[in-house]
């Protein structure tokens, strides 16, 4: 089997999963004895339907594992997985082509077929009730619109930290594409990360304020791998990227105003433990690399709405290593 979709279960019921199932059942030019679904259950008491898989023409893996979280869900898929490729998928979401899986086989079938491959892909949101599209051009931030050789992922025994629930896609993908180097790129958007009303990511405007914290142990963990790995200048590009990415994230207007100072400080005790753990590989960081890194950060930063530098990045450095 060339590929396999790998999908963790937890209170999806048969009807939210369907539409992902119904969204590759009308796939064009794609054999689907060369394709399959993995689907694991995360010890929830929502069970589907098996019946339900005599409806598509791909065989349907179904297991019931213990309740491990997201990540551990998506190490349990990848371990049920026998294809040459796979693709971690949300049961929620759902192809948004009816090519998507021939322009997956394309890349398949090309000479030397790829380590990872990253698209574009589409996310739906929503402005005063009206639903709205976004393309998200490639990127380490998000799961979706991703294929990975599975040989490739065991080889270099790349998994996903089971100790992360929360922004555990960015150690997962970071991770996956500098072990990988060479990354194939699609601008062909096949995948649909579709509306939740009980998405807190997406309609809480705190989300982002609330799990900053989450962020850095995110990081911590992908920073601490690489040292585990002996990749040194990845260790030391990500940490230093962080702290920077930490400062200027700090100096948005969200982040300054009074309302907020909960959430600032609590997420400068938690800077300091980082900076602190890491502040080596900060300081080794050559200023040529922190010059790039400091540019990246603020052309983004400034595509995204104007920030504020209300204080230097050293006098800021200084008050968190001061703090109690």
């Amino acid at each position: 089997m060339k590929l396999q979709v790998l999908i963790p279960q937890y209170k999806e019921t048969d009807e939210v999963i369907g539409t992902m199932l119904d969204s590759l059942k009308i796939q064009q030019n794609v054999d689907f004895n060369e394709f399959g679904v993995v689907i694991c259950n995360d010890g929830s008491d929502v069970f589907l339907n098996e019946s339900l898989f005599d409806n598509y023409p791909f065989k349907i893996e179904y297991y019931k594992e213990p309740h491990r979280g997201v990540s551990g869900t998506r190490n349990a898929c990848l371990d049920h997985s026998t294809a040459d490729y796979v693709m971690f998928c949300d049961a929620d979401d759902m192809f948004v082509s009816a090519c998507g899986l021939y322009i997956i086989f394309q890349e398949i079938d090309r000479e030397g077929g790829f380590k990872t491959l990253s698209s574009l892909f589409v996310e739906e949101a929503r402005f005063e009730g009206k639903p709205f599209y976004v393309n998200h051009e490639n990127d380490a931030t998000f799961v979706h619109g991703k294929v990975h050789n599975r040989q490739f992922l065991i080889d270099n025994k790349i998994r996903w930290n089971e100790k992360l629930t929360i922004h555990e896609d960015s150690f997962f993908n970071v991770l996956t594409q500098t072990v990988a180097g060479e990354i194939k790129y699609s601008n062909n958007a096949f995948y649909l990360w579709r509306w939740r009303d009980d998405s807190v990511c997406r309609h809480d405007p705190k989300y982002i304020l609330k799990t900053y914290n989450n962020m850095l142990d995110s990081n911590t963990a992908l920073v601490e791998e690489f040292l585990n790995r002996n990749m040194a200048d990845s260790a030391k590009y990500h940490a230093t990227n962080m702290i920077y990415e930490a400062y200027f994230t700090l100096n948005k207007q969200e982040w300054i105003d009074q309302e907020n100072q909960e959430y600032r400080r609590a997420v400068e005790n938690r800077f300091k433990k980082y900076y602190s753990t890491f502040k080596i590989l900060f300081d080794s960081t050559s200023d040529e690399i922190k010059h790039k890194i400091i540019s990246g950060i603020k052309n983004r930063m400034f595509r995204e709405g104007m920030f504020l530098e209300t204080i230097t990045f050293n006098d800021w450095i200084k008050q968190i290593e001061s703090q109690e």
